[in-house]
Protein backbone atom coordinates (compact mmCIF):
# COMPACT_ATOMS: atom_id res chain seq x y z
CA UNK A 1 0.00 0.00 0.00
CA UNK A 2 1.57 3.44 -1.14
CA UNK A 3 1.65 6.03 1.25
CA UNK A 4 0.16 8.59 -1.35
CA UNK A 5 -1.81 8.01 -4.28
CA UNK A 6 -1.35 10.68 -7.22
CA UNK A 7 -4.00 11.13 -9.89
CA UNK A 8 -2.72 12.30 -12.76
CA UNK A 9 0.95 12.54 -14.45
CA UNK A 10 0.66 15.95 -15.82
CA UNK A 11 3.89 18.71 -14.11
CA UNK A 12 1.65 19.12 -10.98
CA UNK A 13 1.04 15.71 -10.41
CA UNK A 14 4.69 14.61 -10.82
CA UNK A 15 6.12 17.62 -8.95
CA UNK A 16 3.96 16.81 -5.87
CA UNK A 17 4.69 12.79 -6.43
CA UNK A 18 8.54 14.00 -6.33
CA UNK A 19 8.47 16.05 -3.49
CA UNK A 20 6.52 13.27 -1.35
CA UNK A 21 9.08 11.05 -2.35
CA UNK A 22 12.22 13.51 -1.40
CA UNK A 23 10.37 13.36 2.09
CA UNK A 24 10.35 9.31 2.50
CA UNK A 25 6.96 8.53 1.44
CA UNK A 26 6.21 6.07 -1.34
CA UNK A 27 4.04 7.19 -4.34
CA UNK A 28 1.77 5.91 -7.39
CA UNK A 29 1.00 8.00 -9.97
CA UNK A 30 -1.95 6.80 -12.03
CA UNK A 31 -2.29 8.20 -15.26
CA UNK A 32 -4.94 7.95 -18.10
CA UNK A 33 -3.60 8.65 -21.01
CA UNK A 34 -0.92 5.99 -22.32
CA UNK A 35 2.11 8.67 -21.40
CA UNK A 36 2.80 11.24 -18.72
CA UNK A 37 3.25 14.96 -18.92
CA UNK A 38 -0.66 16.31 -19.27
CA UNK A 39 -0.23 19.32 -21.77
CA UNK A 40 3.75 19.10 -21.81
CA UNK A 41 4.52 16.20 -24.21
CA UNK A 42 5.93 16.73 -27.61
CA UNK A 43 5.77 13.47 -30.73
CA UNK A 44 6.52 14.12 -34.29
CA UNK A 45 2.55 13.94 -35.63
CA UNK A 46 3.27 16.69 -38.09
CA UNK A 47 6.38 15.46 -39.83
CA UNK A 48 8.60 12.95 -39.21
CA UNK A 49 11.33 14.57 -39.30
CA UNK A 50 10.07 17.94 -37.44
CA UNK A 51 9.54 17.99 -32.89
CA UNK A 52 6.07 19.61 -32.67
CA UNK A 53 5.07 20.51 -28.93
CA UNK A 54 1.85 18.79 -28.57
CA UNK A 55 0.38 21.37 -26.16
CA UNK A 56 2.55 23.86 -24.37
CA UNK A 57 5.85 25.19 -25.29
CA UNK A 58 7.43 28.44 -23.51
CA UNK A 59 8.33 27.94 -19.87
CA UNK A 60 8.94 31.40 -18.52
CA UNK A 61 7.05 30.20 -15.17
CA UNK A 62 9.08 27.30 -15.28
CA UNK A 63 12.47 29.27 -15.30
CA UNK A 64 11.36 31.36 -12.28
CA UNK A 65 9.70 28.94 -10.06
CA UNK A 66 12.19 27.89 -7.10
CA UNK A 67 10.03 24.96 -6.77
CA UNK A 68 11.51 23.37 -10.47
CA UNK A 69 14.46 24.87 -9.54
CA UNK A 70 14.73 22.92 -6.07
CA UNK A 71 14.20 19.63 -8.02
CA UNK A 72 17.52 20.09 -9.83
CA UNK A 73 16.16 18.75 -12.95
CA UNK A 74 18.97 19.87 -14.92
CA UNK A 75 20.79 16.41 -13.27
CA UNK A 76 17.96 14.71 -14.97
CA UNK A 77 18.71 15.31 -18.19
CA UNK A 78 17.04 19.02 -18.68
CA UNK A 79 18.35 21.47 -20.86
CA UNK A 80 17.14 25.04 -21.46
CA UNK A 81 17.14 26.58 -25.13
CA UNK A 82 16.23 30.57 -26.07
CA UNK A 83 15.44 32.67 -28.93
CA UNK A 84 17.08 35.53 -29.94
CA UNK A 85 14.86 37.68 -28.91
CA UNK A 86 11.46 36.79 -26.24
CA UNK A 87 9.17 38.34 -28.07
CA UNK A 88 7.90 40.38 -31.19
CA UNK A 89 4.62 41.96 -32.05
CA UNK A 90 4.60 43.35 -35.01
CA UNK A 91 2.21 45.44 -36.54
CA UNK A 92 0.69 46.06 -40.36
CA UNK A 93 2.77 49.16 -40.69
CA UNK A 94 6.15 47.43 -40.37
CA UNK A 95 6.98 48.38 -37.22
CA UNK A 96 7.37 45.79 -34.33
CA UNK A 97 7.81 45.69 -30.48
CA UNK A 98 10.11 43.55 -29.22
CA UNK A 99 10.62 42.16 -26.00
CA UNK A 100 14.41 40.56 -25.12
CA UNK A 101 16.53 39.42 -22.16
CA UNK A 102 18.74 42.46 -22.65
CA UNK A 103 16.89 45.53 -21.33
CA UNK A 104 18.67 48.00 -23.36
CA UNK A 105 17.45 45.58 -26.18
CA UNK A 106 13.85 46.01 -24.92
CA UNK A 107 14.02 49.50 -24.03
CA UNK A 108 15.64 50.46 -27.68
CA UNK A 109 12.47 48.96 -29.50
CA UNK A 110 10.16 50.79 -27.78
CA UNK A 111 11.81 54.35 -28.27
CA UNK A 112 11.39 54.12 -31.93
CA UNK A 113 8.00 54.34 -31.33
CA UNK A 114 7.89 57.25 -29.02
CA UNK A 115 10.88 58.74 -27.34
CA UNK A 116 10.94 58.17 -23.84
CA UNK A 117 9.12 55.14 -24.12
CA UNK A 118 12.36 53.01 -23.13
CA UNK A 119 13.18 54.93 -19.95
CA UNK A 120 9.35 54.49 -18.80
CA UNK A 121 9.72 50.78 -19.63
CA UNK A 122 13.30 50.75 -17.43
CA UNK A 123 11.11 52.40 -14.51
CA UNK A 124 8.60 49.28 -14.77
CA UNK A 125 11.24 46.85 -15.07
CA UNK A 126 13.08 48.74 -11.63
CA UNK A 127 9.86 48.41 -9.55
CA UNK A 128 9.76 44.48 -10.50
CA UNK A 129 13.39 44.32 -9.69
CA UNK A 130 13.00 45.56 -6.21
CA UNK A 131 9.26 43.65 -5.87
CA UNK A 132 10.54 40.37 -7.50
CA UNK A 133 11.71 38.02 -4.73
CA UNK A 134 8.16 38.35 -2.36
CA UNK A 135 5.94 38.37 -5.48
CA UNK A 136 7.48 35.13 -6.59
CA UNK A 137 7.28 33.93 -3.28
CA UNK A 138 3.84 35.12 -2.89
CA UNK A 139 3.15 32.92 -6.77
CA UNK A 140 4.62 30.27 -5.33
CA UNK A 141 3.65 29.05 -2.16
CA UNK A 142 0.47 28.56 -0.35
CA UNK A 143 -2.45 30.77 0.14
CA UNK A 144 -2.38 32.73 2.21
CA UNK A 145 1.10 33.63 1.23
CA UNK A 146 1.44 35.71 5.01
CA UNK A 147 5.10 36.37 4.95
CA UNK A 148 5.62 37.11 1.76
CA UNK A 149 3.24 39.61 1.68
CA UNK A 150 4.17 41.17 5.02
CA UNK A 151 7.46 41.72 3.01
CA UNK A 152 5.93 43.01 -0.29
CA UNK A 153 3.83 44.85 1.34
CA UNK A 154 6.89 46.71 3.36
CA UNK A 155 8.35 47.13 -0.13
CA UNK A 156 5.61 48.67 -1.77
CA UNK A 157 5.92 51.23 0.44
CA UNK A 158 8.91 52.14 -0.83
CA UNK A 159 8.02 51.62 -4.62
CA UNK A 160 4.96 54.24 -4.44
CA UNK A 161 2.77 52.53 -2.19
CA UNK A 162 -1.06 52.33 -3.13
CA UNK A 163 -0.12 54.25 -6.44
CA UNK A 164 1.96 51.18 -7.71
CA UNK A 165 -1.14 49.17 -6.11
CA UNK A 166 -3.46 51.26 -7.99
CA UNK A 167 -1.46 50.16 -11.62
CA UNK A 168 -1.22 46.76 -10.79
CA UNK A 169 -5.15 46.54 -10.18
CA UNK A 170 -5.72 48.80 -13.97
CA UNK A 171 -6.81 47.19 -16.97
CA UNK A 172 -3.83 46.73 -19.62
CA UNK A 173 -4.99 49.24 -21.77
CA UNK A 174 -5.41 51.89 -19.07
CA UNK A 175 -2.07 51.23 -17.64
CA UNK A 176 -0.47 51.03 -21.14
CA UNK A 177 -2.29 54.22 -21.94
CA UNK A 178 -0.20 56.15 -18.81
CA UNK A 179 3.00 54.54 -18.85
CA UNK A 180 3.63 54.99 -22.56
CA UNK A 181 3.43 57.49 -25.48
CA UNK A 182 3.68 55.21 -28.48
CA UNK A 183 2.02 51.93 -28.84
CA UNK A 184 5.44 49.51 -28.49
CA UNK A 185 4.79 49.25 -24.71
CA UNK A 186 1.26 49.35 -24.77
CA UNK A 187 1.27 45.93 -27.16
CA UNK A 188 3.79 44.08 -25.18
CA UNK A 189 1.63 44.69 -22.28
CA UNK A 190 -1.48 43.73 -23.74
CA UNK A 191 -0.64 40.75 -25.82
CA UNK A 192 0.95 39.60 -22.98
CA UNK A 193 -2.00 39.78 -20.85
CA UNK A 194 -4.28 38.07 -23.71
CA UNK A 195 -1.87 35.16 -22.44
CA UNK A 196 -4.23 34.20 -20.19
CA UNK A 197 -8.45 35.03 -21.05
CA UNK A 198 -7.80 38.87 -19.43
CA UNK A 199 -9.33 41.14 -22.01
CA UNK A 200 -7.51 44.73 -22.59
CA UNK A 201 -10.16 46.43 -20.26
CA UNK A 202 -10.34 43.78 -17.37
CA UNK A 203 -9.52 44.65 -14.20
CA UNK A 204 -5.91 43.55 -12.71
CA UNK A 205 -5.09 42.84 -16.58
CA UNK A 206 -2.85 45.62 -16.16
CA UNK A 207 -0.68 43.83 -13.80
CA UNK A 208 -0.85 40.24 -15.16
CA UNK A 209 0.62 42.09 -18.54
CA UNK A 210 3.65 43.10 -16.80
CA UNK A 211 4.15 40.36 -14.22
CA UNK A 212 4.30 37.93 -17.68
CA UNK A 213 6.38 40.48 -19.39
CA UNK A 214 8.59 40.96 -16.41
CA UNK A 215 8.94 37.32 -16.41
CA UNK A 216 10.24 37.38 -20.10
CA UNK A 217 12.57 40.01 -19.81
CA UNK A 218 13.99 38.64 -16.50
CA UNK A 219 14.04 35.19 -17.36
CA UNK A 220 13.19 35.13 -21.21
CA UNK A 221 10.44 32.48 -22.99
CA UNK A 222 12.87 29.51 -22.81
CA UNK A 223 11.96 25.66 -24.34
CA UNK A 224 13.36 22.80 -23.38
CA UNK A 225 16.03 21.42 -25.77
CA UNK A 226 14.43 18.55 -27.77
CA UNK A 227 10.76 18.87 -26.88
CA UNK A 228 8.29 19.99 -24.34
CA UNK A 229 8.43 16.29 -23.07
CA UNK A 230 11.81 16.68 -22.63
CA UNK A 231 10.62 18.66 -18.91
CA UNK A 232 8.39 15.35 -18.29
CA UNK A 233 10.81 12.80 -19.06
CA UNK A 234 13.30 14.37 -16.43
CA UNK A 235 10.46 14.55 -13.84
CA UNK A 236 9.83 11.29 -14.15
CA UNK A 237 13.53 10.19 -14.19
CA UNK A 238 13.79 11.94 -10.87
CA UNK A 239 10.38 10.27 -9.57
CA UNK A 240 11.62 6.80 -10.14
CA UNK A 241 14.98 7.28 -9.11
CA UNK A 242 13.27 7.98 -5.52
CA UNK A 243 11.25 4.62 -5.89
CA UNK A 244 8.47 6.78 -6.84
CA UNK A 245 5.83 4.25 -9.14
CA UNK A 246 4.19 5.16 -12.32
CA UNK A 247 1.12 3.70 -14.52
CA UNK A 248 0.11 5.02 -17.42
CA UNK A 249 -3.17 3.76 -19.41
CA UNK A 250 -5.21 4.05 -15.52
CA UNK A 251 -7.85 5.93 -15.24
CA UNK A 252 -9.43 7.25 -12.17
CA UNK A 253 -13.12 6.90 -12.01
CA UNK A 254 -13.41 7.43 -8.39
CA UNK A 255 -11.89 8.26 -4.93
CA UNK A 256 -12.40 5.74 -2.06
CA UNK A 257 -13.77 7.43 0.81
CA UNK A 258 -14.67 5.67 4.30
CA UNK A 259 -15.25 7.70 7.15
CA UNK A 260 -15.01 11.16 5.30
CA UNK A 261 -11.61 10.39 4.49
CA UNK A 262 -9.90 9.72 1.12
CA UNK A 263 -8.42 6.11 1.68
CA UNK A 264 -7.84 5.12 -2.16
CA UNK A 265 -8.67 5.72 -5.80
CA UNK A 266 -10.63 2.83 -7.96
CA UNK A 267 -9.93 3.24 -11.72
CA UNK A 268 -11.84 2.42 -14.40
CA UNK A 269 -11.29 -1.05 -14.89
CA UNK A 270 -12.62 -2.04 -11.60
CA UNK A 271 -8.87 -1.78 -9.32
CA UNK A 272 -9.07 -0.39 -6.32
CA UNK A 273 -5.66 1.28 -5.30
CA UNK A 274 -5.60 2.09 -1.42
CA UNK A 275 -3.59 5.15 -0.42
CA UNK A 276 -2.22 5.26 3.58
CA UNK A 277 -2.01 8.59 3.92
CA UNK A 278 -3.29 10.75 1.19
CA UNK A 279 -4.87 10.86 -2.47
CA UNK A 280 -3.53 14.07 -4.47
CA UNK A 281 -5.51 14.91 -7.44
CA UNK A 282 -4.00 16.44 -10.50
CA UNK A 283 -7.38 17.33 -11.90
CA UNK A 284 -9.51 20.16 -12.40
CA UNK A 285 -12.13 20.87 -10.14
CA UNK A 286 -15.12 20.41 -11.40
CA UNK A 287 -13.80 16.48 -12.40
CA UNK A 288 -12.74 16.64 -8.67
CA UNK A 289 -15.73 17.25 -6.88
CA UNK A 290 -18.42 16.50 -9.87
CA UNK A 291 -17.14 13.00 -10.53
CA UNK A 292 -14.50 11.22 -9.03
CA UNK A 293 -15.78 12.39 -5.58
CA UNK A 294 -19.45 11.57 -5.18
CA UNK A 295 -22.00 13.92 -4.60
CA UNK A 296 -23.03 12.70 -0.70
CA UNK A 297 -19.52 13.64 0.49
CA UNK A 298 -19.59 16.83 -0.21
CA UNK A 299 -21.30 20.18 0.80
CA UNK A 300 -24.07 21.25 -0.34
CA UNK A 301 -21.92 24.63 -0.67
CA UNK A 302 -19.29 23.49 -3.13
CA UNK A 303 -22.15 21.95 -5.24
CA UNK A 304 -23.85 25.36 -5.45
CA UNK A 305 -20.47 27.32 -6.04
CA UNK A 306 -19.63 24.22 -8.78
CA UNK A 307 -22.08 26.13 -10.53
CA UNK A 308 -20.47 29.30 -10.54
CA UNK A 309 -16.94 27.94 -11.93
CA UNK A 310 -15.70 29.95 -14.80
CA UNK A 311 -13.43 28.21 -17.31
CA UNK A 312 -10.79 30.15 -19.34
CA UNK A 313 -11.31 30.84 -23.33
CA UNK A 314 -11.57 28.02 -25.45
CA UNK A 315 -8.74 27.24 -27.48
CA UNK A 316 -8.21 26.43 -31.01
CA UNK A 317 -4.26 25.71 -31.87
CA UNK A 318 -2.38 24.28 -35.43
CA UNK A 319 1.05 22.97 -35.58
CA UNK A 320 2.95 23.54 -39.11
CA UNK A 321 5.96 22.19 -40.64
CA UNK A 322 7.25 24.40 -43.21
CA UNK A 323 10.08 24.39 -45.59
CA UNK A 324 11.40 27.32 -44.67
CA UNK A 325 11.32 30.44 -42.01
CA UNK A 326 8.37 32.46 -41.72
CA UNK A 327 8.46 35.34 -44.01
CA UNK A 328 7.59 37.92 -41.63
CA UNK A 329 7.62 41.40 -42.80
CA UNK A 330 9.90 43.03 -40.23
CA UNK A 331 13.31 40.95 -38.90
CA UNK A 332 12.72 41.64 -35.95
CA UNK A 333 9.62 38.71 -35.67
CA UNK A 334 12.25 36.58 -37.26
CA UNK A 335 14.36 36.56 -34.01
CA UNK A 336 11.36 35.68 -31.64
CA UNK A 337 10.63 32.80 -30.16
CA UNK A 338 6.92 33.92 -29.66
CA UNK A 339 5.49 36.28 -31.82
CA UNK A 340 1.97 37.93 -30.91
CA UNK A 341 -0.10 39.17 -34.22
CA UNK A 342 -2.77 41.51 -33.52
CA UNK A 343 -2.87 44.67 -35.16
CA UNK A 344 -2.88 47.12 -32.49
CA UNK A 345 -4.90 47.00 -28.98
CA UNK A 346 -8.04 48.03 -30.46
CA UNK A 347 -7.94 44.47 -32.85
CA UNK A 348 -7.14 42.90 -29.36
CA UNK A 349 -10.00 44.39 -27.90
CA UNK A 350 -12.47 43.62 -30.70
CA UNK A 351 -11.29 39.74 -30.22
CA UNK A 352 -12.27 39.90 -27.02
CA UNK A 353 -15.46 41.21 -27.46
CA UNK A 354 -16.06 38.87 -29.75
CA UNK A 355 -15.44 35.96 -27.43
CA UNK A 356 -17.67 37.20 -24.60
CA UNK A 357 -20.07 37.56 -27.46
CA UNK A 358 -20.10 33.95 -28.29
CA UNK A 359 -18.77 34.82 -31.58
CA UNK A 360 -16.05 32.97 -33.24
CA UNK A 361 -13.17 36.03 -33.72
CA UNK A 362 -12.74 36.53 -37.51
CA UNK A 363 -9.26 38.33 -37.31
CA UNK A 364 -8.00 35.85 -34.14
CA UNK A 365 -5.65 37.11 -32.01
CA UNK A 366 -2.46 34.63 -32.88
CA UNK A 367 0.21 33.40 -30.56
CA UNK A 368 2.57 31.88 -33.05
CA UNK A 369 5.99 29.78 -31.65
CA UNK A 370 8.77 29.43 -33.66
CA UNK A 371 10.51 26.10 -32.61
CA UNK A 372 13.40 25.99 -34.22
CA UNK A 373 14.11 29.48 -34.05
CA UNK A 374 14.07 28.87 -30.41
CA UNK A 375 15.50 25.62 -30.08
CA UNK A 376 17.33 24.55 -33.82
CA UNK A 377 17.14 20.51 -32.90
CA UNK A 378 13.18 20.88 -33.50
CA UNK A 379 13.83 20.27 -37.26
CA UNK A 380 15.93 20.18 -40.42
CA UNK A 381 18.20 23.16 -41.29
CA UNK A 382 16.50 25.84 -42.74
CA UNK A 383 13.42 24.94 -42.12
CA UNK A 384 10.66 25.53 -38.87
CA UNK A 385 8.87 23.61 -36.69
CA UNK A 386 6.11 25.99 -35.48
CA UNK A 387 2.64 26.23 -34.04
CA UNK A 388 0.04 28.68 -33.54
CA UNK A 389 -3.20 29.27 -31.41
CA UNK A 390 -5.94 31.08 -30.19
CA UNK A 391 -8.69 31.57 -28.54
CA UNK A 392 -12.69 31.11 -29.38
CA UNK A 393 -16.12 30.73 -27.26
CA UNK A 394 -17.00 27.85 -25.28
CA UNK A 395 -20.65 28.55 -26.32
CA UNK A 396 -20.56 29.28 -29.85
CA UNK A 397 -23.16 31.86 -30.28
CA UNK A 398 -22.26 33.23 -34.07
CA UNK A 399 -19.53 33.44 -36.43
CA UNK A 400 -17.55 36.90 -36.88
CA UNK A 401 -16.68 36.39 -39.83
CA UNK A 402 -19.12 34.82 -42.67
CA UNK A 403 -17.90 31.22 -42.69
CA UNK A 404 -21.00 29.60 -40.50
CA UNK A 405 -18.74 28.37 -37.82
CA UNK A 406 -21.18 27.28 -35.40
CA UNK A 407 -18.74 25.81 -32.75
CA UNK A 408 -19.44 21.84 -33.77
CA UNK A 409 -15.64 22.01 -34.76
CA UNK A 410 -16.01 18.91 -37.38
CA UNK A 411 -13.70 18.26 -40.08
CA UNK A 412 -15.07 20.60 -41.97
CA UNK A 413 -15.37 23.97 -39.33
CA UNK A 414 -11.67 22.82 -38.06
CA UNK A 415 -10.05 23.61 -41.51
CA UNK A 416 -12.10 26.68 -42.15
CA UNK A 417 -10.56 27.59 -38.86
CA UNK A 418 -6.83 26.75 -39.15
CA UNK A 419 -7.44 28.48 -42.98
CA UNK A 420 -8.30 31.48 -40.75
CA UNK A 421 -5.79 31.59 -38.74
CA UNK A 422 -3.50 30.92 -41.05
CA UNK A 423 -4.79 34.29 -43.03
CA UNK A 424 -3.94 36.03 -40.14
CA UNK A 425 -0.40 35.09 -40.47
CA UNK A 426 -0.22 36.16 -44.12
CA UNK A 427 -0.91 39.68 -42.92
CA UNK A 428 2.25 40.17 -40.96
CA UNK A 429 4.20 37.07 -43.47
CA UNK A 430 3.09 37.22 -46.97
CA UNK A 431 3.85 33.38 -48.42
CA UNK A 432 3.70 31.87 -45.23
CA UNK A 433 0.84 29.44 -46.73
CA UNK A 434 3.51 29.04 -49.50
CA UNK A 435 6.23 27.03 -46.49
CA UNK A 436 3.58 24.98 -45.16
CA UNK A 437 4.93 20.73 -45.95
CA UNK A 438 2.12 19.57 -43.21
CA UNK A 439 -0.17 20.98 -40.86
CA UNK A 440 -1.82 19.66 -37.94
CA UNK A 441 -5.16 20.66 -36.10
CA UNK A 442 -6.23 20.44 -32.28
CA UNK A 443 -9.27 21.78 -31.61
CA UNK A 444 -11.23 22.09 -28.51
CA UNK A 445 -12.29 18.36 -28.40
CA UNK A 446 -9.74 17.11 -29.55
CA UNK A 447 -7.54 19.07 -27.12
CA UNK A 448 -9.48 17.37 -24.18
CA UNK A 449 -9.38 13.97 -25.35
CA UNK A 450 -5.93 14.39 -25.27
CA UNK A 451 -5.83 15.78 -21.52
CA UNK A 452 -9.02 15.49 -19.71
CA UNK A 453 -8.21 19.16 -17.26
CA UNK A 454 -8.18 20.96 -21.11
CA UNK A 455 -12.09 21.24 -20.53
CA UNK A 456 -13.63 22.31 -24.38
CA UNK A 457 -9.19 23.56 -24.30
CA UNK A 458 -9.37 25.56 -21.64
CA UNK A 459 -5.81 25.25 -20.78
CA UNK A 460 -5.62 27.69 -17.19
CA UNK A 461 -7.51 25.71 -15.26
CA UNK A 462 -10.71 28.32 -14.70
CA UNK A 463 -10.30 31.90 -15.39
CA UNK A 464 -7.37 34.00 -14.38
CA UNK A 465 -9.93 36.46 -13.87
CA UNK A 466 -10.07 38.63 -10.08
CA UNK A 467 -13.23 36.91 -9.46
CA UNK A 468 -11.50 33.10 -9.29
CA UNK A 469 -8.23 34.08 -7.93
CA UNK A 470 -6.61 34.05 -4.21
CA UNK A 471 -9.01 33.22 -2.01
CA UNK A 472 -11.78 32.69 -4.72
CA UNK A 473 -9.91 29.66 -6.20
CA UNK A 474 -10.98 27.53 -6.82
CA UNK A 475 -14.15 27.89 -5.04
CA UNK A 476 -14.72 31.37 -2.81
CA UNK A 477 -13.40 30.45 0.45
CA UNK A 478 -10.82 28.16 -0.79
CA UNK A 479 -7.87 29.14 -1.65
CA UNK A 480 -5.40 26.26 -0.70
CA UNK A 481 -4.98 22.53 -1.97
CA UNK A 482 -7.13 21.42 1.47
CA UNK A 483 -10.57 19.40 0.07
CA UNK A 484 -13.42 18.82 2.55
CA UNK A 485 -12.09 15.58 3.15
CA UNK A 486 -9.55 14.45 5.36
CA UNK A 487 -6.93 12.79 3.03
CA UNK A 488 -7.24 14.92 -0.15
CA UNK A 489 -5.50 17.49 -1.89
CA UNK A 490 -6.29 19.40 -5.03
CA UNK A 491 -3.07 19.36 -6.96
CA UNK A 492 -3.94 20.79 -10.43
CA UNK A 493 -4.09 24.26 -11.87
CA UNK A 494 -7.87 24.57 -10.66
CA UNK A 495 -6.22 25.76 -7.44
CA UNK A 496 -3.81 29.00 -6.24
CA UNK A 497 -1.94 29.92 -8.14
CA UNK A 498 -3.70 28.57 -11.45
CA UNK A 499 -2.27 27.92 -14.84
CA UNK A 500 1.01 27.48 -16.69
CA UNK A 501 3.92 25.55 -15.80
CA UNK A 502 5.92 26.03 -12.73
CA UNK A 503 4.89 23.37 -10.41
CA UNK A 504 3.31 25.40 -7.81
CA UNK A 505 -0.51 23.70 -7.09
CA UNK A 506 1.67 20.10 -6.92
CA UNK A 507 4.33 21.61 -4.16
CA UNK A 508 1.52 23.46 -2.58
CA UNK A 509 -0.67 19.85 -2.14
CA UNK A 510 2.77 17.69 -1.21
CA UNK A 511 3.71 19.59 1.42
CA UNK A 512 -0.11 20.12 2.76
CA UNK A 513 -0.15 16.39 2.55
CA UNK A 514 2.94 16.37 5.09
CA UNK A 515 1.98 18.93 7.23
CA UNK A 516 -1.39 16.96 8.02
CA UNK A 517 0.11 13.31 8.14
CA UNK A 518 3.96 13.71 8.43
CA UNK A 519 5.42 17.23 9.98
CA UNK A 520 9.12 14.99 9.87
CA UNK A 521 8.56 14.41 6.14
CA UNK A 522 8.16 18.20 5.64
CA UNK A 523 10.87 19.19 7.40
CA UNK A 524 12.87 16.62 5.62
CA UNK A 525 11.58 18.29 2.53
CA UNK A 526 12.44 21.65 3.14
CA UNK A 527 15.94 21.16 4.52
CA UNK A 528 16.40 19.12 0.71
CA UNK A 529 14.95 22.17 -0.93
CA UNK A 530 17.25 24.68 1.35
CA UNK A 531 20.47 22.82 0.13
CA UNK A 532 19.48 23.82 -3.71
CA UNK A 533 20.13 27.65 -5.18
CA UNK A 534 17.49 28.71 -7.21
CA UNK A 535 19.29 27.47 -10.56
CA UNK A 536 19.00 23.84 -8.77
CA UNK A 537 22.22 22.85 -8.47
CA UNK A 538 23.37 21.78 -5.22
CA UNK A 539 25.51 23.97 -3.17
Amino acid sequence: MPDAVVIGAGPNGLVAANLLADAGWSVEVLEEQPEPGGAVRHDSGVDPEFVSDVFSSFYPLAAASPILAGLGLEEHGLRWSHAPHVLAHPLSDGTCAVLDRRVDTTAASLDAFAPGDGTAWRRLHEVWERLRPDILNALFTPFPPVRSTLRLAARLRGAGGLRLARSLVLPVRRLGEEEFRGAGGRLLLAGNALHADLAPEAAGSGGYGWLMSMLGQTYGFPVPVGGSGALTTALVHRLRARGGTLRCGRRVSRIVVRDRRAVGVRTADGETVPARRAVLADVSVPDLYGGLVGPEHLPVQIQDDLERFQWDFATFKVDWALDGPVPWRTEEAARAGTVHLADGVDELTRFAAQIAMGQVPDRPFVLFGQMTTADPSRSPRGTESAWAYTHVPHGVRADAGDEGLTGGWDAGEQEIMADRIERQVERFAPGFRSLVRARRILAPPTLQSLDANLHGGAINGGTTALHQQLFFRPLPGTGRPETPLAGLFLASASAHPGGGVHGAPGANAARAALRRHSPSGLTRLQQILASRDRTGTKR
